[in-house]
């Protein structure tokens, strides 16, 4: 008898069930896979080329739902079969919803198994993406200010407190999780408003070393140091009449924070190896992820000078508090990166964007850039789960292993070689290392 080429897969913790499954899908000739547990089933589709799972809903520890949500997130192309005593309108809404084919209640008949099977495996030849998320559709929706993507409830607080800044150098700090957007928010402030010809100057204080942002910052003459062979200007004249950005402020040493105290109270920078002040009209917008009250506490930074910088305060929030702007800025970086890698506009189907929207972002949009870069180049046009990181999707959280006899666990390393060699005992038992005799002793002790 020659077996058909679909590998599929039963999950039930009946016995009796898996074995009457195994012996009607043995005599349509297709080869099948047992799995007593969601656990077992996770295993096996992580090791096996599946074509058709089939899985009840009510198991112990972890049910046969979670299974579903699991594959619809991992395995979007396999079709799902389910076969249930207990049915219910909610079971089968949830059914659906994670991509379920056919729905079987118990008992049912051979036929009908059949029938179903087959209509299972004729929609994984058929299936095909319906529906994308557009650039077009997304245009509606108003999609920001200035540089900065968005349009939420929080943003919008944002926004306001740009506007009333933007027309005046008042001192302002912006704090918020890295990868929030804190650079583009400092040049809203100063693009939007009527200093926009002015210079502006981003300075990363925690990418500079500390021995030498003092220098970079403020400026130097001709021998404040060694290598210093002529005098120059630093970050601060160069935004004269503008604005000038410090990003991560908590880094700065005690020497440049008290410099950068003097200049918001005098309106003057010294350079490094002179004593003569030089005044200066510039707008200071710092930013930090560190905790500056905290740092004060522990005698890190100067508590004057956090007052002095604090003058306007702007939150900014972090991505996971702001989720209805993920679909703008999804647009943004499909549009960036398709036109980057492939000259032209890349969509995303609505599962993908959801499983974005889901997500927490711990690295903010940075980390939502990324992930989008990364989905544009292994795609073709059209972004679907497949393109996502497993560490995005639905995830089981198993309860601790139980601990086993090791007769078991040598059994069930025992039924997973035979899986894998497709229940043929020869070949188990060469990589086993032991005879076909032992091999049938270890499973009937």
């Amino acid at each position: 008898m020659q077996l058909r080429k679909e590998n599929i897969l039963i999950v039930d913790d009946d016995v009796n069930i898996l074995e009457l499954l195994q012996r009607h899908l043995k005599s349509w000739n297709f080869y099948s896979y047992k799995a007593v547990s969601v656990k077992e089933a996770v295993t096996i589709l992580r090791d096996t080329p599946i074509d058709l799972l089939i899985t009840d809903l009510r198991m112990p520890e972890i049910d046969g739902e979670e299974l579903l949500k699991f594959t619809a997130e991992h395995y979007p192309n396999l079709p799902k079969l389910v076969v249930t005593g207990y049915p219910s309108a909610q079971s089968s809404l949830e059914a659906i919803k994670s991509g379920v084919t056919e729905y079987l209640t118990k008992p049912f008949t051979k036929d009908e198994l059949e029938a179903a099977i087959q209509k299972s495996l004729a929609a994984k030849v058929s299936k095909t993406i319906s529906k994308v998320v557009t650039k077009q559709e997304s245009n509606a929706r108003k999609e920001g200010y200035g540089n900065i993507i968005g349009n939420s409830e929080k943003l919008q607080d944002v926004f306001q407190i740009i506007e009333r800044v933007k027309d005046n150098k008042a001192t302002i700090f912006i704090k918020g999780e890295s990868g929030t957007g804190k650079e583009l928010v400092a040049r809203a402030v100063h693009y939007e408003g009527k200093f926009a010809k002015a210079p502006f100057i981003a300075v990363n204080c925690g990418a500079i070393p500390e021995n030498l942002l003092e220098s970079e910052l403020f400026g130097y003459t001709k021998g404040a140091f060694t290598g210093a062979d002529s005098n120059r200007d630093g970050f601060f004249q160069a935004a004269n009449g503008g604005t000038i950005f410090l990003d991560e402020i908590g880094n700065a040493s005690a020497a440049v924070q008290n410099r950068l105290l003097r200049v918001l109270q005098e309106k003057e920078v010294t350079k490094v190896g002179t004593q003569k002040p030089e005044k200066i009209d510039v707008r200071i917008i710092a930013a930090t992820n560190s905790n500056l009250k905290e740092m004060i506490t522990k005698q890190g930074f100067r508590e004057d000078l956090y007052y002095r910088l604090t003058v306007v305060e702007i939150a900014l929030p972090p991505l996971k508090d702001r989720k209805d702007d993920i679909p703008l800025l999804v647009d943004k970086f499909l549009f960036k990166y398709g036109v980057e890698y492939k000259d032209k506009f890349v969509s995303i189907t609505p599962e993908a964007l959801a499983i974005l929207q889901r997500y927490n972002w711990p690295g903010n949009i940075r980390e939502l850039e990324n992930i989008v870069q990364r989905a544009v180049i292994m795609c073709n046009t059209t972004v679907d789960v497949t393109h996502l990181p497993d560490s995005l999707k639905f995830a089981i959280d198993f309860p601790d292993e139980e601990l086993l006899p090791l007769k078991e666990i040598e059994k069930q390393y025992i039924r997973k070689v035979l899986n894998a060699t497709q229940q043929n005992k020869t070949k188990a038992a060469a990589i086993l290392g032991i005879t076909r005799k032992t091999l049938r002793q270890k499973l009937d002790d």
